[in-house]
């Protein structure tokens, strides 16, 4: 166990010890503003204050734990040990900056809470982002901050062992629209059909899908069932059950076939929400539809990712943790691959506007498969590349990789083909031995 002394413990001390401490190294901490237990203390200890004590290791803390409320912050990015850091302090500290702010900074995405642009869909975007602007969006520094934390540790106290952390991967699956052309009812079938004559573009597979002489494209089930098998993955899958509307388009949950594919996979796989568009503007519509895919599993849904990843904080995540979802896989962007929390390990979601913790755990994800095809019009090939860069980065902190993709992409027919194969590298990479 670690022992943190600080002149004043307050909420944002205590989570960002236990952010480092034990959400990624997997230790226990302690706290105390009493200066004399601190030195009677035989646990390591860490002193977080702005003066020396006889005993401790010495963080020399900036402001940002010890306010209240939020305002803009003064952010000169320099470089350590080849990493970027920000909010510098004096050099007799351990570290040359305040990695303990500098983490909460990032983690709690307070730049989200401050005045920003925002773009069509009214999202917070990753080249308005710190770590966009300073090119550190692809590395988890926080993750690496606490191995440097944790090797300074073990330099003063040698008997200190952290526990050895694995590599996690943790592939997602988002189900927005479940089938191309079938099961959508007899208005969007016929729009559908007349939109395909005015386009010229595939009326003949519309019309063989529906009579039911070829395999509708987006109907991949049975093949992710294969896939995943074979390499031993649980996938999660994150079901659209919105009404119908501009950005939410999938089959409707009447629909009989729809609500046996999602009992199927429930029956396999972890399966949770995918709160609509509309439910953004409107908590009583993300209640209707978690209330739809319980009564369809006849289980609690406890897990959830936004449709369009729209996140607003806090209101976003209130509204979750007022419908009881534990887990939300949103903390990503849709335009960049990376880390936007700038960590590879869940970590649980500190409300900034009342300066608490709450118990919704935040699992952030690294790659979208839409991403590449959609926002940087990468190549199957370009893409697997930048996959292989950002899942070294998580493997080299044994953290926890965690991957989007959707039913459509591994069709590989019209602007999907070739991008299965990129699905099928990732696994087979994330399947190897760390040194492989």
């Amino acid at each position: 166990m670690i022992l943190v002394y600080s002149h004043k413990i307050t909420n944002r001390i205590k989570y960002s010890f236990k952010l480092i401490f034990t959400d990624v190294l997997k230790s226990d901490v302690a706290f105390t503003d009493n200066k004399e237990e601190f030195e009677k203390s035989n646990f390591p200890k860490i002193n977080y204050s702005h003066h020396k004590t006889e005993t401790g290791i010495f963080f020399k803390p900036s402001y940002l734990l010890f306010e209240n409320g939020i305002k803009e912050q003064e952010i000169e990015v320099f470089e350590h040990n080849q990493n970027k850091c920000f909010f510098r302090v004096s050099n007799e500290s351990a570290l040359p900056f305040d990695v303990f702010a500098a983490s909460f900074y990032l983690v709690t995405r307070y730049e989200e809470y401050l005045p920003q642009i925002r773009d069509q869909f009214d999202r917070f975007t990753a080249v308005e982002s710190l770590a966009f602007q300073q090119k550190f969006l692809k590395k988890p520094l926080i993750n690496i901050w606490a191995n440097e934390i944790a090797a300074i540790v073990n330099e003063h106290y040698p008997q200190m062992v952290f526990p050895e952390k694995k590599f996690n991967y943790i592939s997602t699956i988002d189900i927005d629209n479940a089938y191309a052309y079938k099961h959508k009812g007899i208005l969007r079938i016929t729009a559908g059909m007349l939109k395909a004559i005015i386009k010229g573009n595939d009326f003949s597979k519309r019309v063989k899908v529906l009579l039911n002489l070829a395999h509708d494209p987006y109907d991949t089930f049975e093949l992710q069932y294969q896939i995943h098998k074979k390499f031993n993955i649980k996938p999660i899958y994150f079901f659209l059950l919105g009404d119908y509307g501009f950005n939410d388009k999938n089959i409707s949950v009447k629909n009989r076939k729809f609500q046996s594919l999602i009992k199927s996979i429930a029956d396999y796989y972890e399966v949770g929400i995918h709160p609509s568009y509309a439910s953004n503007s409107d908590v009583t519509i993300l209640t209707k539809e978690i209330n739809r895919l319980k009564n369809i599993m006849h289980r609690d849904v406890t897990k959830s990712r936004q449709h369009f990843l729209k996140l607003t904080l806090p209101e976003t995540y209130r509204n979750l943790i007022d419908n009881d979802i534990t887990h939300d896989f949103t903390m990503g962007y849709s335009g960049q691959p990376g880390f936007r929390a700038s960590i590879c390990s869940p970590f649980y979601f500190y409300d900034l506007d009342t300066e608490t913790v709450t118990n919704l755990q935040i699992i952030p994800f690294a790659v979208m498969e839409a991403t590449f095809k959609y926002y940087l019009k990468s190549s199957p090939e370009e893409a697997n590349k930048e996959i292989n860069e950002l899942l070294e980065a998580v493997k080299s902190v044994n953290g926890t990789f965690v991957s989007v993709w959707h039913n459509e992409s591994l069709s590989d027919e019209g602007n999907w083909e070739g991008w299965k194969e990129v699905y099928l590298k990732l696994l087979e990479k994330v399947s190897q031995p760390i040194n492989a």
